[in-house]
This record gives structure tokens, sequence and C-alpha cells, in this order.
């Protein structure tokens, strides 16, 4: 059985979403998905005014803003 990768919701051209990504790379995070909600009415009305949101494997959600630390307790999940 595949376990899924962590899912990061972001969105083009997004400042935060950089800043999430650098905060991602200094946790030293696993291979994870990047999904752009952009062209998704779906993903834009859940997340639209969230983003950049982290989602674990198990399905917990972190929303920026978010830390080294708040990364690594959601992705030992």
């Amino acid at each position: 059985m595949t376990v899924p990768a962590p899912i990061l919701y972001q969105r083009d051209d997004c400042h935060l979403c950089d800043l999430a990504l650098a905060v991602l790379a200094a946790a030293g995070a696993p291979e994870f998905e990047s999904v752009f909600i952009d062209d998704d009415a779906g993903l834009e009305a859940r997340y639209g005014s969230r983003v950049p949101v982290l989602r674990s494997r198990g399905g917990r959600e972190l929303d920026w803003p978010f830390d080294v630390q708040g990364v690594r307790g959601l992705l030992r999940d």
C-alpha cells in the first residue's frame, strides 16, 4: 500500500507560498506534492484565503504562518 505524500496547497506567484517552501526545506520535509488551487473552484473555495496550507498524510492541516517545529510535528502524523 502506497502512503500518500504530504500536500502543500498554494497559488501561483504567492510570496507567502515561497516563504512556506523555505520553511519546509528548513524542516527537512520529505517529498511532498504541490497543488496549485488557482484553477480549481472547489480548492479555491476551501483554501482561497488560507494558502499556503500543508496537509499531512493523515489529513491534518497546518495553515500559514507555520514554522519548522510546527511542520515537523504535523509530518509525524
